[in-house]
This record gives C-alpha cells, structure tokens and sequence, in this order.
C-alpha cells in the first residue's frame, strides 16, 4: 500500500502546485492559501489567511457568493461543486483576473467542514475560445460574401445580405438601416429572422423610426464608423434606443456599419434571445466583414450604374427601332459580346433627301467607351456624306478620311462597313453597295445565296484607301443580308467557327423569307452555337432586307 502523508509532506505537496489552492472554513474564512496565489492574483500568501473567501472576488459577487458558501457548507451541494467554472477574481492591484474554480469539500483536523478551492488562470482557455471564435466567424464572414457573390446585382445583394448573416453568424434577427437620399439620417431597410422567432411587432416599431447621426444603436454605430455592442439589452440606457428590441424579447444585440471606404452603405443590427458576450475581437471580425461587404456591394452597385449607363450608351449607337421603306421589309439584331459594356458593332437606317435610303453596317475595332466614341463618328459622318452624295464608295471614303484625321497621332482604331444605298422602286429596289474590310453581304435571288461586293481596306487604315460600289437589283422575293464578323467566328464548344459556308447552309434550311425570320434565325443560331462554349463570343449585328414576292 502507498504510504500516507504527514501534514508536514500535504503542505509541501500542496506548496509546490501550480494551481492556486485556497481552504476556507465553516465561516467562509481563508485557512490555507499555497504560495501560487501570488503568481495568479500578486497577494503574499500569508496577508490572505484570515481574510473572508469573498475577499478575492469583485466586489458585485460577494453578497451572492457569500449565501452560495454558507450553503454549500450546510448541505454540501452547489452549482460549482464537482465542476470547474469560469469566474473573475480580484487581483491584489485591484484589476480582475478571470479564473477556472473547482470546489470541494473537505473535514479539517479542527476545522471541521471547509472548502477547498483550486483556482487556475484561465486567460489561455478564454484566449484560445475566442480565437476559435474569431476564425468561426472569419469563415462565416467569407461565406456571406461567397453568398452574396451570386447576386446579379447590388438589390439582390442588399436582399440576401440579412438572411445569409443570421444563418451564417447564429443570430436570431437581423435589421437593416440605410441612409436616406440626402444621406442626413438612417431608414428602416427591413429585417428577417430565423425560423420560429416572430419579429412581427419588432418589424412594426422599425418602419417608422428613422435615426440620425449619434442616436441610437444604428446611429451610433454610424458615429463612430466601428461595431458597437450591447451585451445586456434589458438594462441599455436610452441613447441605444433599444426599447423595440428589449420588447421583442432580445437580450443581446450588436450593429456595425457596412462601409465602402468611408462612405457609409447602411447600418447591420443583429440581435439574438440569448446573453452573448462581445468580445473586441468579435468586433473586429463585424467591423472588417462590414468593410469586405460595403466594398463588394459597392462595386456591384458601381457596375450596375456602369451597366446602365452603358446601355444608355450602346442605344444612342443603335435606332430605337427601324424606319419603314417602301416596298421592302427590314429586320435587324445586335446582342453585345464577352463582358464587355458597350460592343463596337452598330448598324442604321436613314432617308435621304431624294428619296433613297443610306443602310450601314459597321465594327468598330476594340469596345468600351474609345469604341463608343468611334462608331458615334463613323454614323453621323456616313450619314452627313449620305445626304450629300448617293454613291455609298464616297460615303465610306468620306468615313475614312474622318477617321484617320481623328486618330491622328493616337493609337489606330480601325472601322470594318458596308454602305447600302436603296432606291425603292415597283417590285422592289436598285441599290449600290461598297464594302470596307467587312464580311461582304449575302445576296439571295432565286434559291442560291451568294457573297456580293468588292472588299476595300478597313476605314482609318492609311491616306490613299479607294472603296468601289457594285450595283445591284433586288427584285421580287429577293433578300440581303448585311451581318458582322460575330455572326461567322462564333465558336462551338470544339471552337469550330461557323464561318461563311454555315452562314450559308443556316439560310437555305426551309423556312419563311421574311426580314424578321431571317434575322432571328441568325440570331438564334449563333446564340445557341455559343452557348457552353469556353470561346468568348463577339458582338453580334445583323440587318436582313427582303423584297416581298
């Protein structure tokens, strides 16, 4: 058997621990202390014995505490008992130490009945748990951003934003507060919670409130451009303006601002029925995922601005619709390529003062706001040189020498048309064509279609470009098809493009002749070619006349 210990080797034993060893006795005063009580809360051992065992702890503990000892001695059962528990103690300089406490109890030579405490710093334990929650949240915060990535634009974005932070974060409720036009106060943006909890009154008190700049938790937050927490909302002071929230039921909540820069997007609350500590580090994690989500929203609504003013942009390079001209019928599409927000292919239809009809179609080397400004001085010159000349070889020449004086000394933008001029006539029309560097149109007659036109040089590649026009008769059941490259490079998914030969069989495929059904054959084909394909597609313009049989 192992031996016993004498009281002289216990004390040594008990001495030489690690841990804080604290006995006290039936009155609650401290007996025994060993020496590692100076290390965790900086007392000499021997100016603790004789104090009360609540001496060591905060001052707000010690009436509680001190019924839980008188208790614990009585009956020997109590909440700390057996388990081991995180508390504040009172370190000597009279800041507080959190530690981990397990009680005991235990008959004294003398004493009787006392209590043995073993006290552990516990500011590993809490220091680990909240970098394990940190990075919890960490993750979390990079799944409400994946999650909101989807969105196609900043409104769906803004909608998905307080469901994916209540699901990702474990809070039950979570509002939202933007700022109004005139960005002087907060609005109420909406709120949504988790299933099960009932935010109806909540909702209802909300959509009233406004905040300004200072007031309550959404305005204060606002303030100070950081997270602020209220861990106990049932004791807020009214500055937070927690009185809807504390009504509801909500016992903890914490708002941070979602910034782009420092310009404030909105204001996020979360509240949950459930005391939950704050921690900085919790708020750091808030206030770094409000920055990541204030700039990926605010670059989602920076493109949709972009995009607007892009399609703005790209219908002023377009007609809004197509003229009506005697005796034929017109057709056309354009759908924009790859990401770009403005394409560089633009077609149009304009009468002349005799009567005739000017018809271009072009691609503009490049895309994006250079392109736009190109393809805007390609239209308005053709159309200039149209209405002073019927030849459409002088008109594309007049383009040309446009275009090399604008770039001069710039970097090359080059123009790839073809100019159609019409003068409709009984059943049908004589036209003249000149092309540029172009795909040359296909002309139907009878049942073959075939390539037509002489292919001159790009417009605004070099001084001396000569351009020559082909007369053409389009007569009853007769059709014309003037398209850009985007329509013959599409690619498949095997990049095989469909090129003129494919263009031409798609056309003698059965089916009706008209302007519009040609022109969405087309259209639809391409879309389809290129549909799954890893090959970016190109802009895309198509304009089909027909002559009725």
């Amino acid at each position: 058997m192992p031996e016993r210990l004498d009281g002289d080797s216990a004390a040594s034993l008990l001495a030489s621990l690690p841990d804080t060893v604290v006995a006290a006795d039936a009155r609650g005063r401290i007996v025994y202390v060993n020496s590692a009580v100076t290390t965790l809360l900086g007392h000499a051992a021997a100016d603790v014995v004789g104090l009360p065992l609540t001496a060591i702890m905060p001052e707000r503990f010690r009436a509680g505490h001190g019924a839980h000892i008188t208790r614990f001695l009585t009956t020997g059962k109590g909440e700390l008992v057996g388990n081991t528990t995180q508390l504040p103690a009172l370190h000597a300089d009279g800041h507080e130490v959190a530690i981990d406490v397990t009680l005991g109890r235990v008959d004294l030579p003398g004493l009787g009945d006392a209590i043995v405490a073993v006290l552990r710093d516990a500011s590993t334990t809490i220091l680990l748990e909240r970098q394990l929650q940190v990075s919890r949240y960490l993750a979390a915060t990079l799944r409400v951003t994946a999650a909101l990535t989807e969105a196609p634009d900043a409104d769906a974005a803004f909608e998905r934003l307080l469901p994916s932070l209540c699901a990702e974060l474990d809070w039950d409720c979570a509002t939202f507060w933007a700022p109004d036009p005139t960005g002087q106060q907060l609005v109420y943006g909406g709120i949504w919670a988790v299933p099960g909890v009932d935010v109806a009154a909540l909702h209802q008190a909300k959509q009233g409130m406004t905040f300004v700049r200072g007031q309550g938790l959404p305005g204060l937050t606002w303030r100070r451009q950081a997270p602020l927490a209220v861990e106990d909302l049932q004791t807020a002071p009214p500055a937070h303006g927690a009185a809807a929230a504390r009504a509801a039921g909500f016992r903890t909540g914490v708002a941070f601002p979602v910034l782009r820069g420092d310009t404030l997007l909105g204001v996020c609350e979360l509240f949950t029925r459930q005391s939950r500590p704050a921690p900085p580090e919790l708020l750091d994690v808030l206030g770094n995922a409000g920055r990541q989500i204030g700039q990926f929203l605010g670059r989602l609504r920076a493109e949709s601005e972009m995009r607007e003013l892009a399609d703005t942009l790209q219908r002023s390079l377009l007609p809004s619709t197509l003229p009506s001209v005697p005796g034929l019928d017109l057709a056309a599409r354009y759908r924009p390529g790859g990401p770009a927000l403005v394409g560089g292919d633009t077609y149009d239809v304009v009468p002349l003062p005799d009567g005739r009809w000017m018809v271009l179609i072009a691609d503009v080397c490049g895309t994006g706001a250079e392109a736009a400004a190109v393809t805007a001085l390609t239209r308005h010159t053709a159309r200039a040189a149209a209405a002073g000349s019927g030849d459409p070889a002088e008109v594309l020449a007049a383009v040309h020498a446009a275009l090399v004086h604008e770039q001069a000394g710039g970097p090359l933008r080059f123009v790839t048309a073809v100019c159609l001029v019409l003068e409709p006539g009984p059943g049908g029309a004589r036209a003249r064509l000149a092309v540029a560097g172009h795909p040359r149109p296909l002309l139907r007659s009878g049942a073959a279609w075939a390539e037509v036109g002489v292919v001159g040089r790009p417009l605004g590649v070099g001084d001396d470009a000569r351009f020559e026009s082909l007369s053409l008769e389009l007569g009853p059941g007769a059709s014309l098809v003037l398209y850009t490259d985007g329509v013959t490079e599409a690619r498949d998914a095997d990049g095989e493009q469909l090129g003129e030969d494919g263009l031409a069989r798609l056309l003698t495929r059965p089916g009706p002749d008209a302007a519009e059904c040609i022109a969405e054959t087309i259209a639809g084909a391409v879309a389809e070619r290129v549909r799954g394909s890893r090959f970016e597609a190109d802009d895309l313009a198509v304009l089909a006349i027909t002559v009725p049989a």
